[in-house]
C-alpha cells in the first residue's frame, strides 16, 4: 500500500468518523455503511489518493482480520434455544445450497468465460459461495425480521464462511499445476475439524473461566477485551497450528455465547464495535482494489454472470434446499435473497490473485466485480427486506439481537 503511516492515520480516521456521523442519517435508508466505504474506496483510488497493490501481504492480513472478528462476534449471537429448535434450515442452506450454488455458478462461468477451465470455473464458484452478513447487519438483528429467518441467515453466513475456504483451497490445488488435489482435499478437511474442535475448547474454557470470576474476575471494562481475547486466541492458534482458524473463531464465539446463561452485553458491544472498524477499513481498501485493478475481460459475459450470480444461482439454490421444510413463503424469498458477498469472498479472491493458477486474474477481477454489485444490491435493500417481510408475515415475538 503505496502510503506513509501519518497519512494513513488521516485516511482511517477520517472515514470511520465519517462513517459513524453518517450512520445516523443513512439509518431506515436505502444506503448503508457498506455502500459508503466501498464508494469512498473507489472514489481514492480512481483519484490515485490511494494506491493499493493486490500482492501487499497486509491487505490480507487486514481482510482475514475482520473476517475473523466478524466470525467470533456473529458466533456469539447464535442463541442456544434457536441452535437446538430452528437448525434445520441453516444445516439445509448450508449442506445442500451451498453446493447448489456452487455447481451452478461453475456452469454458467465456464459458458460465458472461455478462458476458464473446469477446475478454474469451480474455484471462481467457491471464492463466490460464502455469504456475508455484515453487508446487510441491520437484517440480521431487525426486530421486524422472525428470529427464526434472523438465526438461519445468521448461522448459515457465520458458517459457510470457514466451510468454504476448504473448498476453494481444493480447487484452487486442482487449478494449480504440479499441486496433488486429493492430498490438499484430506488436509483442509482435517484442517476444517480441528479448527473446530479449538473453537469449542478455548470458548468453554473461556466461558467457564468468566463464570467462576477466577481472581474476581474481568471488571466491566474489560468483559468485552475478553471476550475477543478467546476469539484471537482461538484464530492465532489455529493459524499456528493445523486448524481452519476462520472455523476456531466462529466455533468460540458460539461456544463462548453458548456457555453463558445470558451473553453478557460487554462481550457482543465490543467485539461488535471492534469487528466494524475493521470492516469499514476492509471495504475501503476493496473499493480502491476494484479501482487499481479493473476490469479487461469481456463486459457482457461479466453482466450476465453477475446477475445470473445474484437473481439466479442463491435463489435457484435456496429453493431447491428449503422446498421441503414448509417454511413460508416470505421467509423462503427472504433467505433466497440476502446471500450477499462480502469480507470472505474478497479474502479468497486474493488468496486465488496469489497462487499460480493460469486465469487467475479472470478468476480475481469477475469475483471482484460480483462481490462489488452484492455490496450495493443487498446493502440497498437491507431497509427494505424487512419492511417487505413484516408487512407479509409479521415479526415474531422476542428481543432483537443488540448490534
Amino acid at each position: 500500500m503505496a502510503i506513509g503511516f501519518g497519512s494513513a492515520l488521516v485516511l482511517v480516521g477520517a472515514v470511520l468518523a465519517v462513517a459513524a456521523a453518517l450512520s445516523g442519517v443513512m439509518r431506515g435508508t436505502v444506503l448503508s455503511i457498506s455502500i459508503l466505504a466501498v464508494s469512498l474506496g473507489l472514489i481514492l483510488g480512481a483519484a490515485g489518493l490511494i494506491a493499493i497493490q493486490p500482492h501487499d501481504p497486509e491487505i490480507r492480513h487486514l481482510v482475514e482480520l475482520a473476517l475473523a472478528l466478524t466470525l467470533f462476534s456473529d458466533g456469539m449471537l447464535v442463541e442456544r434455544e434457536l441452535l437446538a429448535r430452528h437448525w434445520t434450515p441453516a444445516a439445509l442452506a448450508l449442506a445442500v445450497a451451498m453446493p447448489v450454488t456452487v455447481l451452478l455458478l461453475a456452469a454458467v462461468a465456464k459458458a460465458l468465460f472461455g478462458a476458464l477451465g473446469w477446475a478454474e470455473a469451480f474455484l471462481l464458484a467457491a471464492v463466490l459461495a460464502p455469504t456475508d452478513p455484515v453487508v446487510t447487519s441491520s437484517v440480521v438483528t431487525s426486530r421486524r425480521v422472525p428470529a427464526k429467518v434472523r438465526h438461519t441467515l445468521n448461522l448459515e453466513s457465520g458458517l459457510n464462511d470457514g466451510l468454504a475456504l476448504p473448498i476453494v483451497l481444493f480447487f484452487l490445488a486442482l487449478a494449480t499445476p504440479g499441486r496433488d488435489a486429493g492430498a490438499e482435499a484430506a488436509k483442509v478437511l482435517g484442517e476444517a475439524g480441528f479448527g473446530a474442535v479449538i473453537g469449542v475448547a478455548l470458548g468453554v474454557a473461556g466461558g467457564l473461566v468468566h463464570r467462576l470470576r477466577l481472581g474476581g474476575g474481568p471488571t466491566s471494562r474489560y468483559e468485552g477485551i475478553y471476550a475477543v481475547g478467546v476469539g484471537l486466541l482461538a484464530f492465532g492458534l489455529a493459524s499456528v497450528t493445523f486448524g481452519n482458524s476462520l472455523i476456531a473463531a466462529f466455533v468460540a464465539g458460539i461456544a463462548l455465547g453458548a456457555s453463558e446463561r445470558t451473553v453478557p452485553e460487554p462481550f457482543v458491544t465490543f467485539s461488535e464495535n471492534l469487528s466494524a472498524i475493521f470492516q469499514v477499513m476492509t471495504f475501503v481498501v476493496f473499493g480502491a482494489l476494484v479501482a487499481a485493478t479493473g476490469y479487461h475481460y469481456s463486459v457482457p459475459a461479466l453482466v450476465a454472470f453477475v446477475a445470473f450470480a445474484l437473481l439466479v444461482g442463491r435463489p435457484l439454490a435456496v429453493a431447491l434446499a428449503l422446498a421441503g421444510t414448509r417454511i413460508p413463503r416470505p421467509h423462503l424469498a427472504f433467505v433466497a435473497w440476502f446471500g450477499p458477498k462480502g469480507v470472505a469472498s474478497i479474502l479468497f479472491a486474493l488468496l486465488v490473485l496469489d497462487s499460480r493458477v493460469a486465469a487467475a486474474p479472470l478468476v480475481f477481477d469477475v469475483a471482484a466485480f460480483v462481490v462489488l454489485s452484492s455490496i450495493v444490491a443487498h446493502g440497498l435493500t437491507d431497509t427494505l427486506g424487512p419492511r417487505w417481510i413484516e408487512a407479509r408475515m409479521g415479526s415474531e415475538p422476542g428481543p432483537a439481537a443488540p448490534r
